[in-house]
């Protein structure tokens, strides 16, 4: 995570953030000091909202739009965004107009707000197999890597359909791997099959470095679930093997007022990490309807923890 060091300014914030009929928030800490939030928001694309202050947002409804030179065509998801060699670089999900099956896609601008544009009619790897969610790290030796989510659609083990994440190596242009996939992470742990039996999760793979010790958050159970929840593993490598915490999950669903609380990004405001995620907008009503939340994300040794979910808290980020 490459992210802003300018000071927050006594910014503050409150759950809920107020960005509905979302998921898989994203935020862009740029170099104007603005916040740029990519989601998951549209049947052709995405939007992308700014705002000063991360209370005001303004929407950019064009940010990344397909055309008929677009691989993808449908199912547009999980958009991250960096800035990297003087461009913006978008990472997203799509499904595959040539098999119908999901892949990722490269497109760049040169303004955060868009438009994106696609780097080929093609996708960025073609592996044989659904991919989705994907997540660059930068590591202190200026290798790039790509993390994944193998899609449980069609990753079939034992009779159940499972989402795993992996890791590869990245060009210096940011749309190409150029190693062999490595596995990381399946679900296999309690916490983990809650939403199971026979469909399981590892997705939304985002990664961080402290202290030489790289953790890879991740987001276990099924999307429109309760038990949707952010888990977290670590490694001294940036390829593993990681060891997931036995402190899991570290946000989870809160008795009638939070449900689903997944697929997280990090960005760092003055001495803040601030972990933005998506929760169900209807509590009662689990969905793919879904709204961004805020929360301070902080160190406890080497465990990561999230001070959260909370709901209508004042969170001041100094």
């Amino acid at each position: 995570m490459r992210a802003s060091q300018q000071p927050a300014n006594g910014i503050t914030t409150s759950n809920p953030i107020g960005i509905k009929h979302i998921g898989d928030p994203f935020v862009l800490h740029d170099q104007d000091g603005m916040f740029y939030l990519y989601a998951t928001s549209s049947r052709s694309g995405f939007k992308v909202w700014s705002s000063s202050n991360l209370k005001d947002w303004t929407e950019h409804p064009n940010c990344y739009v397909a055309t008929e030179n677009s691989f993808g065509y449908k199912d547009f998801w999980a958009p991250e965004v960096i800035y990297y060699k003087g461009q913006y670089v978008m990472h997203y999900s799509a499904r595959w107009k040539h098999n119908d099956s999901l892949r990722m896609g490269v497109a760049i601008a040169q303004s955060p707000a868009g438009p994106f544009i696609d780097v080929r009619d093609e996708p960025m790897m073609d592996l044989g197999y659904a991919v989705i969610d994907g997540h660059i790290f930068i590591d202190d030796d200026d290798n790039k890597y790509f993390y994944y989510s193998r899609d449980c659609s069609e990753n079939i083990v034992e009779g159940r359909h499972e989402s795993h994440i992996y890791v590869a190596l990245l060009n210096e242009s940011l749309d190409r791997i150029i190693s062999e996939p490595i596995l990381l992470t399946k679900p296999e742990k309690p916490f983990e099959i809650l939403s199971g039996p026979d469909w399981l999760w590892n997705e939304g793979p985002f990664v961080m470095k402290r202290n030489g010790l790289h953790y890879l958050m991740y987001s276990a159970n099924c999307y429109s679930t309760k038990e949707y929840c952010i888990c977290y593993g670590t490694s001294k490598k940036p390829t593993g093997p990681f060891v997931k915490g036995e402190d899991n999950p570290i946000l989870k669903y809160k008795e009638s007022q939070v449900s689903g609380p997944g697929h997280n990004s990090v960005f760092k405001i003055g001495n803040n990490f601030v972990c933005a995620y998506h929760v169900h907008t209807d509590y009662n009503h689990p969905s793919g309807d879904r709204q961004v939340f805020f929360d301070k994300l902080y160190f406890d040794g080497d465990k990561l923890k999230i001070d959260g979910p909370t709901v209508g808290k004042m969170i001041t980020w100094t």
